[in-house]
Order: structure tokens, then sequence, then C-alpha cells
């Protein structure tokens, strides 16, 4: 995965997200749930490589991290809670697609009871 539009692609496949442009610069895109607005991915062009940041678990922040010189603490955002992903070609797909799924799941809140 190196391109943005794979990073669209693989995003999109998640249940009720949709692609947004809030700062109206096309640098900038990012994935949200339909239900609650939360951003899972922020994706953009710094340094001739798209990056994307995407909230990791505390105990696997620093995991990410020491494993891959190409994930360093997220870009513009909480470096407690969100990494930035920078694709170089040197972490695989199947880690990449890791990440994001973990920050859609973080970022989708409770799901509501329906009453019977």
């Amino acid at each position: 995965m190196l391109e943005r539009a794979e990073v669209i692609a693989f995003c999109s496949k998640f249940e009720n997200v949709y692609e947004d442009y809030p700062f109206h610069d096309p640098n900038w895109t990012v994935m949200r749930h339909s239900e609650n607005k939360k951003v899972f991915a922020w994706i953009y062009e710094k340094e001739g490589h798209i990056w994307i940041n995407v909230k990791c678990d505390p105990e696997w922040r620093d995991f990410w991290r020491s494993a891959f010189k190409s994930v360093v603490p997220g870009y513009h955002l909480n470096k407690e809670h969100w990494n930035s992903i920078i694709l170089d070609g040197t972490i695989s797909n199947r880690d990449i697609e890791t990440m994001i799924k973990e920050s859609y799941e973080l970022t989708k809140g409770k799901q509501k009871r329906r009453k019977n």
C-alpha cells in the first residue's frame, strides 16, 4: 500500500464509513464513522510519501513505533493515542491494515442497545 487511493479503498470497506475533506484542502482526506462522525484515518501527503494517522491502543503504540522506523508519533495529533504510518514500502500491507482496523474499532464508539 503506497497510494492514497489504495488507503481510501481499504478504509471504505468498513461498515458505515465515509470519505471527507474537512479542511477544503485536497491533501487532507479523513475517513469517518457515519454514526458518530469520528475520524479513524487521516490521509495526507508529506515529505514525498502518503501518511496515515491512526488511533492505537497505548499497549500497541510503542510496539508499532519500535517495530518500524516508518511508524512515528501522530503528526498534529495526541502522540499518546495516535501514530503516523509513512507509506514508504517498508511496512507490509497486512501490518498497515491491522493498524487501520484497530483505529476503526477504537473510534467506532459504543453500540446502542435496542430495547425489546
